[in-house]
């Protein structure tokens, strides 16, 4: 089934599109096909894709700060007979109701260039610089640090980190490991250890070849063996020992996504900033590699 998804804002959209998409990835049999319509600040900009609406009927969602652009939008997908979703309206109502007073509406504010925006910024320059075991001696800085074989997805997390305000560093795992000495030092970042299952890190390694251009006769540009089944479970195995020596936290990420991945290394971070919630995050996402 095809769902056409009308995705309305009066800033960049990123939390309506959030909302939207996790919703709907509930139902399997649904197709949507998403019309996004963000920075939509004038009843003008709003007639105008409302006719698309009318001639595209299925669901809106929406987040908008004008009270005439909000009444004018629900009185007209109420005359279509199409859903209207103001995605905001229900935690806003709670929030007002338990601090006794209303917000003050404003266009953007979440994404105000404030501390927080300028850390975001400082973390995803702090990854971007860290990547891959570069500048090992300045790792000691970091919040956090992966460390796994190759395409564990270190670099993804590292970034979806970033955007979190996280300093995150990666090292990859490879013989002889020249930065080891440098992790085996570290006392402020968490390190967290990522393994994945033998079979999927195998497809994973032989799509990136596919994707280099590497036929199986000069396969040796990666190594030769690179996604050969007993080399990926021996790298495991080393990768899985060395975790356990040094006590670092181990993640398995075979069936995680980026973000749930992501997740669970933040709610780690969060819980050493506050060693209150450690026993709450420790059990569901993260397990020891020694335990």
């Amino acid at each position: 089934m095809r769902l056409h998804l009308h995705l309305i804002s009066d800033s960049t959209g990123e939390t309506v599109t959030t909302v939207a998409r996790a919703a709907v990835s509930q139902f399997e049999d649904v197709v949507p096909v998403e019309h996004v319509w963000f920075f939509l600040r004038s009843r003008a900009q709003l007639d105008r894709v409302l006719t698309i609406v009318e001639q595209l009927p299925g669901m809106v969602v929406y987040t908008l700060v004008s009270p005439e652009l909000r009444s004018l939008l629900q009185e007209r997908c109420h005359q279509l007979k199409i859903p209207c979703v103001p995605v905001l309206d229900a935690v806003m109502g709670e929030l007002t109701a338990l601090l006794g007073s209303a917000g003050r509406p404003q266009i953007g504010r979440q994404h105000a260039m404030d501390d927080g925006y300028y850390g975001r910024i400082a973390a995803m320059d702090f990854a971007m610089r860290h990547d891959d075991g570069q500048y090992p001696d300045e790792l000691e800085d970091a919040d956090v640090v992966l460390v796994g074989v190759s395409r564990t997805s270190k670099t993804p997390t590292c970034v979806y980190l970033a955007n979190k305000g996280v300093k995150a560093a990666n090292v990859p795992l490879v013989p002889d490991l020249p930065q080891l000495p440098y992790l085996e030092r570290l006392k402020r970042p968490l390190v967290v250890g990522l393994t994945i299952n033998p079979d999927a890190l195998v497809h994973i390694r032989r799509n990136r070849q596919k994707m280099m251009g590497v036929a199986d006769d000069d396969a040796g540009r990666f190594g030769g063996d690179y996604a050969e089944i007993k080399r990926v479970k021996e790298e495991l195995v080393v990768a899985r020992r060395l975790y356990a020596k040094h006590g670092w936290t181990e993640i398995d990420v075979t069936k995680r996504s980026v973000e749930e991945t992501a997740a669970a290394v933040y709610q780690m971070v969060q819980a050493r900033r506050d060693p209150a919630f450690g026993d709450l995050v420790a059990s569901p996402f993260g397990t020891p590699a020694n335990a």
